[in-house]
This record gives structure tokens, C-alpha cells and sequence, in this order.
């Protein structure tokens, strides 16, 4: 997440690039784009907070997407109520967990932003409104945008960032969308969420709209259009390379989040998710 620079680190900072810009260009190495991964609760929402931490740790994941009650998944609400903001801290150390996001599609951002920001602060993620007629676009998106600043003021307040995601037949959902978002939005907290599941749906080019995103692109699902294991990325049928490096174009600085709609027992959705993982640290390797 963004921060600010103290004087004297910045100071360092110059000093240090002036001394490489005198190096020859050769020497100068370029870091590759790391992969960073999460996952999110609600693959086990069966499960109890505690035991979804464990599991999401034990197979690799450096931080977590916890869900609100999507499908009666209890993990936010038990944190809110039960855990609080210390708990979770505590939770999350134990399992060498970072917390990524909270997924608020039920109950909405302005129930858990003290939660979040008391946490450590962090990513709410949120849909967006309903579509509109091609023609209407532009106003609609901006009429959006300005309802969201109770939110963003709210964000700001509890140091947390919010994402909006595209869905089917939302306002957010074809390529002319997210060009209409980016370009109007001007709030440096507010972002997207970003589903190729529901571009693949209307047949819209992924690497196309990640680069439309840019800077804005905050949270990646790891999720394609499929049904069951093989929405999850080195199941299903797609090919993530040219995703992940749409990504590394954009130095992407979020997660990259594997991700499926429809739970599975979780032994076996620990299988899918180890399957996945190791899709994507391969992939990366090669496409990087």
C-alpha cells in the first residue's frame, strides 16, 4: 500500500540514485516481478476462522481475503464480534498471515472499517452498481464514484483502501467501463477488484482491462470461467501466463488471489488450492 517517505529516507534514496545513474546501463539489473499469494476464507467457510488460518498458511499463502456472510460464510462476523481487531492480530501472527482484504459483499464496508482499520488497516472489496445503457455510461459512473466518498472518508479515517468488482451485468463489467472508472476516479484510496471469471463471460480480453486498470488495479482474482475445481487457475483450461504478465507490466503491487465459487470438503480444496499454487509459482518462473 502506498506510504509516505520520511526526509531522511528519501534523502538516502536520491543519494543512492544518483551514485547508479553514473554506473553503465549493463550493470543495472532490473528486479523481476515478485508473485505474491493470497487466498480467501471462504473456501472453508465450513471451518472455523482459527482452522482457515491454519490451513491457508500450511499450504503457502503469505495473507488471506476474509469473507462476510456471502453464502452464510460466518468468518467476518465471528472476527467482529468475537475476536475483534486484537484477536485477529494475534490469529494472523500466530499463522505468519498478512491480512490482504475483507470481502464485504454482505454488510458493506461501513460495517467492519473500524474493525479493518484497528486491524492494521487494509482492502475492502464491494460491488458496484446496477448497468446502464452505453450512452449513459459516463454520468451513471460519476453519480457512483460521488456516492462512494461516506465510504472513502471512512477509509481514510481507518487508514484502509476500498476496491470495487466487476460482476455480470453490473456497472462495472465491459472494457468502456473500466476506462470510464479509471478516468473519473481521482481518490487515491479508492480502486478495483479485479474478476476475469466475469470478463471471460462477455468474451472481454483480460490483459486488455488489466492494463486499463493500471495503478487502480488493487486486488487480482485468480479465478476463470468454469465450473467447479476448474475455475482455479492450473485446473481449468486457461492459461495464465498472459495474465501474469499483463500484471508484471503494470508492477501490480497487490496479491494474486486463487479463487472459486462452490466449496469443497477441505482436504480436497486444500488439494485444489496446492495445485493451483504450484500453477502459479511455475508459471511465473517461466514468465518472468
Amino acid at each position: 500500500m502506498p506510504h509516505e517517505l520520511t526526509r531522511r529516507r528519501f534523502l538516502s534514496l536520491s543519494t543512492a540514485a544518483a551514485a547508479t545513474s553514473l554506473l553503465p546501463r549493463h550493470s543495472l539489473a532490473a528486479e523481476p516481478w515478485p508473485l505474491r499469494l493470497s487466498t480467501s476464507s471462504i473456501h472453508y467457510s465450513k471451518l472455523p476462522i482459527e482452522q482457515t488460518c491454519q490451513r491457508i498458511s500450511a499450504l503457502g499463502f503469505q495473507a488471506i481475503d476474509i469473507w462476510s456472510a456471502y453464502t452464510g460464510c460466518p468468518h467476518l462476523d465471528d472476527v467482529l464480534t468475537r475476536l475483534g481487531p486484537d484477536g485477529l492480530k494475534d490469529l494472523l501472527a500466530k499463522h505468519n498471515l498478512k491480512l490482504f482484504a475483507f470481502s464485504v459483499y454482505v454488510g458493506g464496508y461501513r460495517k467492519y472499517a473500524e474493525l479493518l482499520g484497528k486491524s492494521g488497516g487494509g482492502l475492502a472489496i464491494q460491488g458496484a452498481s446496477a448497468p446502464v445503457k452505453p450512452a449513459e455510461l459516463k454520468t451513471r459512473m460519476k453519480t457512483f464514484l460521488d456516492s462512494l466518498k461516506p465510504d472513502l472518508e471512512l477509509a481514510e479515517k481507518h487508514n484502509s483502501f476500498l476496491a470495487i468488482e466487476n460482476h455480470g451485468s453490473s456497472l462495472l463489467d465491459s472494457p468502456d467501463s473500466f476506462k470510464a472508472f479509471t478516468d473519473l476516479n481521482t481518490h487515491p484510496r479508492l480502486g478495483i477488484a479485479l474478476a476475469p471469471y466475469h470478463l471471460q463471460a462477455i468474451k472481454a480480453p483480460v490483459e486488455q482491462v488489466i492494463a486499463i486498470c493500471g495503478k487502480q488495479l488493487l486486488f487480482f482474482y485468480a479465478w476463470q470461467l468454469a465450473d467447479a475445481t476448474n475455475q482455479l487457475p492450473g485446473i481449468g483450461p486457461t492459461d495464465f501466463t498472459p495474465w501474469l504478465s499483463a500484471l508484471a507490466k503494470i508492477n501490480y503491487a497487490g496479491y494474486v488471489n486463487p479463487f472459486m465459487h462452490g466449496e469443497l470438503p477441505p482436504d480436497p480444496m486444500s488439494a485444489a488450492l496446492t495445485q493451483s499454487r504450484d500453477y502459479l509459482k511455475t508459471t511465473h518462473a517461466k514468465t518472468m
